[in-house]
This record gives C-alpha cells, structure tokens and sequence, in this order.
C-alpha cells in the first residue's frame, strides 16, 4: 500500500503542472473569444467555425507529437540519456515535415470554405483567418515537439511557465493588432490570427532556447547535431504518432459531428449544448494532465523493464482519475442549476444545460478513464488498438447511438449526450483490458530481459 501511496504522489507531482498550462493553452482560446466577440457576432462565427475546422486536423499533428514522450521516457528509463537527444532531433525532422504537409491541406481547405453553406461574410472572414492561423502551425509543432521531449524527461514545469506567459503575451498582441491600438492598423479578426502566430513563434523560440540552456537537459543532448536521418527511430516516432493523432482524431471529431446534430435540433440546444461541453473540457484537463503524467511513468518503468512497477504506476493513475472526476461529478450535479447562468441569462438554454450538465456529471468517471486508460497504453508505445477502439466507440457505435437517441426515439438533445456516456464508457473498459491483457501476457524483470508471451 505505501508503494502505491509513492506511486500516486509521483504521479500527481507530474500533473499539476500540465493541467495548469493545458488550463493556459485554452485560455488562449478564451481570451481570443471575449476580444473578438468585441468586434460582433459575424466576426465571432467566422472564428468560431474555423477553430472547429482547425482543431480537426491539427490534432494529427498533436498525436505525431506526443510520440516523443514515451520514447523519451523509455530511453531515460533505460538510462540511454544519449539516445533521448537523437530521438528529440529525429522527432524534429518528422514534426516539421508533418507540420508542412498540415499547412498544405488546410491551405486547400479554406478555398473550400465557401461550400460549406455559410453566410457569405462569415465565409469571407473565415477564409482569410483560417490562412493566417494555417502557418502558425509551424512553430506550434516545434513547440509541441519540444513540450513533449521535455515532459518525456519528467520535466513538466518548464512548457507549464511558458504557456502561462503566452496567454498575457497573446491578450497584449490582440489588443494591439485587434483594435488597432499603439499606433498600428486596426486588423480586426486577421489581428487575432497574427497575433496567434506572434504568440506560437514566441512559444516555440522561448522553449528551444531554454531546453537548449539549462543545465537539466544538457545529459540528455537536446542540440541540434544531427549526425544522420535514424529511419529506425523515425519509424518508431511514427508508429506511434499517426495511430495516435488518429485516436485523437475520432474522439474529437465524434464530439464534434454529435454537435452538428445538435444544431439540426434547435439554436438553444446548441447553446447548452455548448455550456455544457465547456465546463467538461475544463475537467477533461485535469484527465489530459494525469494521462500525461502516467504515460511518462509507464514508459520509465517500460525501459527499466519492470512489470510489476508498470502495474502499480497505471493502476494508481486509474486510482486517482476516478475519484477526482467522482468529485467533479458530484461538484457537477450539486450546481447544475447555477452554472449555466455564468454563460447566459436565457432561462430556456440554462434548463437544457442543467439537464446536460446532469449526464456531464456521469460521464465523469468514463471520460477520466478513458483518457487515462489511452495516457498508459501511449506509454507502452501500443497505440494502433486504441486507434481502432476509438473509431469503433466513437463512430460505429456512439454516433449512431447518438441518432438513435435524438431522432428516432425523440429524446432530444439529452439522447444525443447519453450516446457520449456510451461511448466513452466502452472506450474505458476496451483501454483498461488492453492493459490488462499486456500484464497478463508480458512478463518484464529488470534482472532477466526475456519477455514471455
């Protein structure tokens, strides 16, 4: 039991800083939101909709991205500091090209804008934004290659205080660029596309150049020597990377085609629908920050090669996610008439939300499992099964659940929100097995390299 204790106090050590800068990394998004809304609600939908379209595909480019994290921490684990350098390097090479292939696909969709059946002036605004925040992807991927290297290392401070930062630094560059204040032109929604991209070449340059510096990381090689191309390890970072931004791809895109259901019901169920969604991705972060957490610890006791430490490091995650999203859950229940009004004064949307927010609180638990449950998996580098889980419990079964629910039996908007309590569940238990099945099969003992299967 006191190992177990060591275990969720590691764990929890290594979370808390990546809930607080995820908790940043949306504010971004928020503050971009309060500033544009400023200017009128076309601006506002242009936005809006571009950072659906966005969110799409660039968490392909995420999941490429995370790939690095368990390598790093299976070679540190290892205690092959050297090879965490190469691995840095080779993941460079891979996220930049990636990230250019990325820009180039959503170039060409934003010519496709205007098909979409859109006002025109939302359209018009759109397409231009959507091009501005296109290259921004650029050094949001050398940012995200260096977050990873570092979180991967147990390091998670260091991209916490720059993400913190980042969101003063983008509130002053909206202002500027927005408005037009200080003397520059008033650039209105292209004004916060600019200052999206100012703010990631600020985020990708401060965490190069500290990596790059402090004392820390110099035992692990993070300079830029490239001595070769290692396909070898590109193969590796890819194997993971594309099964995992395509895990991240179906969970995200369920959830956003189930909201396009959403709005063929009313305007007020997408305005709940909204409300409530928004107070879960808040607690998801906390979910995002422990399945990082413990990707990074499964994947230092997978290169020390111990079975029985990887157990203990999962199954205290799991320990920790269903009793913090219990919390959430009962948080969630006891104020569900009271926090949709911290969004809208209508009395018709804050009666939907408060029955929305209801099965929010359900799916809690499953939603912190699953997210864990892929975070253990991910450290394990096994991440073309959660791929297929995903697609299968997201799209096979929870969108036609979703339709089943909302349409053909007429419960509505609630129907659609009880299909993500489905699933995520079946997400949850099909991770959780997985693990399970790899401890059943695989037998790791630092003394003896030998697996048995």
């Amino acid at each position: 039991m006191n190992n177990y204790k060591h275990h969720i106090k590691e764990t929890i050590k290594l979370a808390y800083p990546v809930v607080i800068g995820q908790l940043g990394h949306m504010m971004l998004g928020v503050v971009d939101s309060l500033m544009v809304g400023r200017l009128g609600a076309v601006p506002l939908a242009a936005s809006s909709l571009v950072n659906g379209l966005i969110l799409l595909i660039i968490v392909l480019g995420i999941g490429m991205s995370v790939a690095l994290t368990p390598l790093v921490a299976i070679a540190k684990g290892s205690e092959k500091h050297d090879e965490c350098g190469i691995i840095l390097r080779q993941g460079l090479l891979v996220n930049i090209v990636f990230s250019f292939l990325l820009v180039v696909v959503i170039y060409f969709l934003a010519d496709l804008i205007h098909y979409l059946n859109q006002p025109v002036e939302v359209a018009q605004y759109a397409e231009s934004y959507l091009k501005i925040l296109n290259i921004s992807i650029i050094p949001f991927m050398l940012f995200q290659t260096y977050k990873q290297f570092s979180e991967g290392l147990s390091f998670t401070k260091p991209p916490m205080t720059i993400l913190i930062f980042s969101v003063f630094i983008n509130a002053f560059l909206n202002w500027i660029l927005i408005f037009g204040n200080l003397g520059l032109p008033r650039l209105e929604l292209d004004g916060a596309g600019y200052a999206t991209l100012m703010t990631r070449i600020f985020m990708a340059a401060a965490i190069f150049i500290y990596i790059r510096n402090a004392k820390s990381f110099q035992e692990f090689d993070p300079s830029l020597r490239f001595k070769s191309v290692n396909f070898k390890v590109i193969r590796k970072i890819v194997n993971i990377g594309v099964p995992g931004g395509f895990q991240m791809f179906f969970e995200v895109g369920g959830f956003s085609f189930a909201a396009i259901m959403v709005g063929w019901i009313g305007v007020n169920e997408l305005a709940a629908h909204q409300i409530a969604l928004n107070l879960a991705s808040i607690t998801f972060m906390v979910g995002l920050g422990i399945s990082i957490s413990v990707t990074i610890r499964v994947g230092n006791f997978l290169g020390k090669r111990d079975s029985v430490e990887i157990k203990k490091a999962g199954y205290s995650a799991l320990f920790i996610i269903a009793v913090i999203m219990s919390l959430f859950g009962i948080m969630f229940f006891a104020f569900r008439n009271y926090l949709p009004t911290l969004y809208i004064n209508d009395v018709e949307v804050i009666k939907i939300a408060s029955s929305l927010i209801i099965i929010a609180a359900i799916f809690q638990i499953v939603d912190g499992l699953q997210i864990v449950g892929v975070g253990i998996l991910r450290g394990l580098t096994d991440m073309k099964a959660p791929m297929v889980i995903s697609f299968i419990a997201y799209w096979v079964i929870g969108l036609p659940v979703a339709y089943l629910l909302g349409f053909i039996f007429d419960f509505g908007v609630e129907g659609i929100w009880v299909s993500f309590v489905v699933g995520l569940t079946l997400a949850a238990i099909f991770f959780i097995l997985r693990f399970r099945k790899f401890l059943k099969y695989t037998q790791l003992n630092p003394k003896n390299s030998q697996e048995k299967h």
